[in-house]
């Protein structure tokens, strides 16, 4: 995720801070992929290692530009808490989606803090996520990545 071509990446400050959440979603969707792969049934498993592989790669990108903006990388938690239980392949497609949508959200606080190139990687990342929870909840959302948008009225976003 570079920071340089077209500016710091730094509107206010708060562009490292959301590098940071970033890398922590990051961090929980590569494990929670790790879930998924065990359940998911056969014929998404490429979908699965697709998705897997991809957000490895964001986490390493991340990790690479919260250095170029000073900072030292938030680690991995050695487990995280999964929303809900994972017993089989079609709780694995729903957490497969709303790890997507997690995702989605702090790219989305990222565009908001960053510009320049740290903006266009973000809003590449916001994409991603956003077209990999369509594809697995089979439906896309108006808003990807924006909650207060997308949640029913009367319900607060996750």
């Amino acid at each position: 995720m570079p920071a340089g071509e077209g500016g710091s990446g730094a509107k206010d400050g708060s562009a490292l801070a959301a590098l940071q959440a970033a890398l922590l979603a990051e961090h929980a969707a590569v494990y929670g992929y790790g879930v998924v792969g065990g359940r998911i049934a056969e014929d998404r498993r490429a979908q699965t290692r697709e998705a897997h592989d991809a957000h490895r790669a964001r986490r390493d990108a991340l990790r690479r530009a919260v250095r170029r903006m000073g900072g030292s990388p938030e680690p991995a938690a050695a487990a995280y808490s999964l929303p809900f239980a994972v017993p089989d392949g079609a709780a694995a497609v729903r957490l497969a989606a709303e790890l997507e949508e997690r995702v989605a959200a702090v790219y989305a606080d990222l565009v908001r803090a960053g510009e320049g190139g740290l903006r266009r990687e973000a809003a590449a990342a916001l994409r991603e996520a956003a077209v990999r929870a369509a594809r697995w909840r089979g439906t896309g959302v108006p808003f990807p990545g924006l909650a207060e948008r997308t949640a029913p009225a009367g319900r607060e976003p996750l």
